[in-house]
């Protein structure tokens, strides 16, 4: 069996410890009404999900993942999904068994870590909301650093933060911009087998290890 040794581990936000679609979802399709457009609905949103809330409305407003976005339309989009976004953020949830997870994960005295390319504003709230805020001992978002994942830049900062070297390193995370990120900063990556990753497969990225739970956290640890 793997096992991990880590003095440092840094989870992911969406698709590893909530699942922000239904609130994500429904302010692209409010968003796509005010602008008068048709809605898309949480299952196509679903697939666009973790890029950050840029790239969303940018998808949002092209219909593909990497689509050309007009700059006019998108400058006066991003605003309005900004303000429904922030007074959107009651529907986000806990997956079953990050609570516990996170739980054991302190108690057993590893620091922990949030890295999230969700924008600061709406980050504190939603760990704050959920009550998950005070396991964390760091929380890099979006909006933190000049760089963002699949960038190494919030993991290194993360890892000469509390001076420990990145092979010390764990990312707990649901995508493969995740798991580049990890490559390139040296860090050890565990990925969700549920989060969000454009509808494909995680372990055709190869991760370290894919679990179903974070509960299955201790066996590895």
């Amino acid at each position: 069996m793997k096992k991990f040794n880590p003095k440092l581990i840094m989870l992911d936000l969406d698709g590893t410890m909530v699942d922000s679609v239904p609130d994500l979802a429904y302010c692209v399709d409010e968003l796509m009404v005010i602008i008068g457009r048709e809605k898309w609905g949480e299952k196509k949103v679903r697939d666009w999900v973790g890029n950050g809330v840029p790239k969303l409305v940018e998808r949002a407003l092209t219909g593909e993942l990497e689509g050309i976005v007009n700059k006019s339309d998108f400058a006066k989009a991003y605003p309005i999904f900004l303000d429904l976004y922030q007074n959107n953020l009651a529907n986000s949830f806990l997956y079953d068994g990050v609570d516990e997870g996170l739980n054991y994960l302190k108690q057993n005295n590893y620091i922990l870590g949030c890295v999230t390319n969700k924008a600061e504003q709406f980050t504190l709230p939603i760990l704050k909301q959920l009550n998950i805020f005070n396991y964390f001992d760091i929380v890099l978002s979006g909006d933190t650093l000049p760089k963002k994942k699949p960038d190494p830049l919030p993991l290194l900062h993360a890892a000469k933060f509390f001076n420990i070297e990145p092979k010390n390193g764990l990312m707990i995370g649901d995508s493969v911009s995740d798991i580049k990120a990890s490559r390139a900063a040296n860090f050890s990556i565990i990925c969700m087998s549920y989060g969000y990753n454009h509808g494909k497969n995680i372990v055709d990225s190869n991760p370290d290890l894919v679990i179903d739970s974070m509960l299955e956290l201790k066996q590895y640890l």
